[in-house]
């Protein structure tokens, strides 16, 4: 009725070609660091220089100390990667369970109220603001937890919950729900999260360019209720 389809109607996966998942920090732990560090310069226009970066961005804290407990997760290190992951939430207020699957270049801006479950997957290229959860929706076992593709912007205090597919350079508005299949270069917005846009990608950094799903039909209802006033006034 109103242009938007809810996304938790979207059960199947999505109709274009499967998200690939990201690589690990597994092959090659430096390189993953690296682009860690050099995304965040390219997504914060506050980033002045590397010493303020190294020093003063908790979202490079967290994913550094979450590539170090992933490598000993898949090693079967017992409680170590647990208990890394437990001080990493104590110093920088992101919680990523060690067994989360991390690309490379992604930022979590601010990331204070961060948490990401075991089983999520992250594409690489991702950017997650404050306040975002990556959780699951009850006590299943296996892969429990979303899958994002490359590209990837979750905007402050979003929910992605549950095992589904969020496709490559989706867009997902703040304080967004999301609980159904999303496909590639969708925006999402709303409580649930609803498919607005399929025109692809824009700048990651221009939330003010998110429609209102919400203030959209609150106008219209006020549009039609004027109208009818209107009609009744006038009537003999």
């Amino acid at each position: 009725m109103f242009g938007s389809l809810p996304v938790r109607e979207r059960r199947g996966s999505p109709s274009e070609s499967p998200i690939s998942e990201p690589r690990t920090s597994r092959p090659n732990l430096l390189s993953f660091l690296r682009q860690d560090f050099q995304i965040i310069f390219e997504r914060d226009p506050a980033a002045r220089n590397w010493l303020e970066v190294v020093c003063c961005y908790p979202g490079l804290h967290a994913l550094g100390i979450h590539r170090l407990s992933h490598e000993l997760w898949h090693r079967n290190v017992p409680f170590i990667p647990r208990f890394f992951s437990h001080i990493a939430r104590f110093l920088t207020g992101i919680e990523i369970h060690p067994g989360a699957t991390i690309g490379q270049g992604v930022f979590i801006d601010h990331g204070m109220g961060v948490v990401i479950g075991e089983t999520a997957i992250i594409g690489d290229y991702c950017l997650i603001y404050q306040n975002v959860t990556l959780g699951g929706t009850g006590k299943e076992s296996g892969k429990r937890h979303p899958t994002l593709g490359h590209g990837v912007i979750v905007g402050t205090g979003a929910k992605v919950l549950g095992n589904i597919e969020i496709g490559n350079h989706v867009r997902i508005g703040a304080g967004s729900i999301v609980l159904g299949h999303v496909p590639h270069d969708c925006t999402v917005v709303g409580v649930p999260g609803r498919i607005i846009s399929r025109s692809g990608r824009g700048c990651p950094l221009e939330h003010d360019k998110l429609p209102d799903v919400e203030g959209q039909v609150i106008r219209m209802l006020l549009d039609r209720i004027e109208e009818l006033e209107q009609k009744i006034q006038n009537l003999p």
